[in-house]
This record gives structure tokens, C-alpha cells and sequence, in this order.
């Protein structure tokens, strides 16, 4: 597979084309513009990031974000779990290893 190299700008205007109409798909831009739905993804996520935005604004989109959100919350709290679970194993440990 041939990795395509996009000038910024293009990919800037990519983003701001998806923004600018709130019914659209990124798969129905990407289609229109003739690059892969997922190299669009990745850049709108890209700008999200280097603009600071969470969540997209209410609408047709939204409900896909808040799941994908939640998912990426819930996978943080078992992470977070885990390593409370292993602190807790540990000073277990090194409770029992101390000896005053």
C-alpha cells in the first residue's frame, strides 16, 4: 500500500470542510475529497488535540463521542484499579517484611 503524503494546508481544509458541515459524515468527506475515512479521522482528532476539545459540540456526531468517550473512561478506571490494586499488594508486602 502506497502511504500518501498531504500538505498541510490540505489537511487543515480537510478538517475545516468536515467542521463546517454538521449533517456530514467523515466518511461522506472523505469520500468527497478521495482519501481514506480513517487518514480524515485521524487528522480532525489531530486538530481536536492541538486545540484542546474533548467532546464535539451536540448534534448528529455527538452521540458517537460521548460513547467513544466513555469507553476511553471506563478503560482508564480499570487501568487505575489495577495499579491501586498494586500498591496495595505491594505495601502488603513490605508491611510484612518490616520488622521493628
Amino acid at each position: 500500500m502506497v502511504m500518501k503524503h498531504y500538505p498541510a494546508e490540505f489537511k487543515a481544509d480537510a478538517v475545516a470542510l468536515y467542521r463546517s458541515r454538521p449533517g456530514a459524515t467523515i466518511a461522506q468527506i472523505a469520500e468527497d475529497l478521495g482519501v481514506n475515512r480513517e487518514t480524515l479521522r485521524s487528522w480532525v482528532r489531530a486538530d481536536d488535540q492541538r486545540r484542546g476539545v474533548v467532546a464535539e459540540p451536540a448534534g448528529p456526531r455527538a452521540a458517537g463521542s460521548v460513547q467513544d468517550e466513555n469507553a476511553a473512561l471506563r478503560r482508564r478506571v480499570r487501568e487505575l484499579e489495577e495499579e491501586r490494586d498494586i500498591l496495595r499488594k505491594a505495601a502488603r508486602y513490605f508491611a510484612g517484611e518490616t520488622r521493628w
